[in-house]
């Protein structure tokens, strides 16, 4: 008759198996990231689900009991087994491939159209998007490189400047023409203003550099720069516009300037990479392909193509 398999707590048996190679509970909270009550709580799970006590816990300590130390021996080494067996299957499966986080706007508006170069003068190596939108932290992630905007001031890393940021009003011809068009600053207040969630200060930023008294809480929000760049080319109205990004949709003509007013916001656009590892052969080719689409000095190879000198 076939064994009836268990329902592992994977969780509490991780935090035990740390906890009890350290021997204490702050230790294993710092090395799992997480704070000491939730140590304690996993392993009282655990507890409860062997009904055996595996630290005696005191005022200020907890101590291992007999049995915990002798489980703690049988099970940390199966998950060191089970660490190596991952890391060497996330090796495998990454071995050709860099993982860059980098916003859905950028990637849309100006990586897109120029990674196929990448891809044909590298075709060993593929390019895989992270697109989550939160602050930049290389810890704990399978990340090998990133491009965002920033200060360049990012935690465990170098950095490479790709471009300052610089911003101007845009929209489509079309609706420029149905308001009248715009001759000067003040004459913003007559458009439909457009918003990005992610960038809901820009039209207050805008408005102050160019020194106009500005409805900036009126409008349409969107999630996304993207939705909202969107919305302009279709004549929704008038949105703040990245120029790095957006110029190649406005010498095709699909969105305008009509203010033609470049406007610096203090931030850039970098590439970034993390300190606390080395760095790979097929990461260093790509920051240096990106250095080469904005004309700058390249970080690693010199000369010739990234990685084929």
């Amino acid at each position: 008759m076939q064994r009836r398999r268990i329902s592992l707590p994977l969780n509490p048996l991780r935090s035990f198996a740390v906890a009890s190679r350290h021997k204490t509970f702050t230790a294993a909270a710092r090395e799992l990231g997480v704070s000491q009550v939730a140590i304690s709580r996993q392993i009282s799970i655990l507890e409860d689900y062997l009904n055996v006590s595996l630290f005696e816990r005191g005022v200020r300590s907890a101590k291992l009991t007999e049995a915990g130390r002798a489980f703690g021996l049988e099970i940390a080494a199966l998950f060191d087994d089970l660490e190596r067996a991952t890391q060497r299957m996330i090796s495998h499966e990454t071995e050709g491939t860099v993982n860059l986080r980098v916003h859905p706007t950028v990637a849309h508006h100006w990586l897109m159209p120029k990674l196929m170069d990448f891809r044909h003068r590298h075709t060993d190596i593929r390019i895989r998007f992270d697109t989550t939108v939160e602050p930049l932290d290389f810890r704990g992630t399978h990340l090998d490189v990133a491009l965002q905007l920033g200060k360049g001031d990012w935690r465990d890393t170098r950095s490479r400047k790709l471009w300052d940021e610089e911003v101007d009003v845009v929209c489509s011809q079309s609706y420029l023409d149905s308001i009248g068009g715009l001759h000067a600053p003040e004459e913003v207040s007559k458009g439909e203003l457009l918003h990005s969630r992610y960038r809901r200060r820009a039209w207050e930023f805008w408005a102050n550099a160019v020194e106009v008294d500005l409805d900036v809480n009126s409008g349409t929000d969107f999630e996304t720069s993207l939705l909202t760049y969107s919305a302009a080319q279709q004549g929704f109205g008038l949105a703040i516009g990245q120029l790095g990004l957006l110029d190649d949709v406005i010498a095709a003509g699909r969105l305008v300037r009509p203010l033609e007013m470049r406007i610096p916001t203090g931030a850039a656009f970098y590439v970034i990479w993390p300190t606390t590892a080395s760095v790979s052969l097929k990461t260093k080719r790509f920051i240096d392909w990106l250095l080469d689409q904005v004309g700058q000095p390249r970080e690693f190879f010199k000369s010739g193509a990234p990685g084929r000198d």
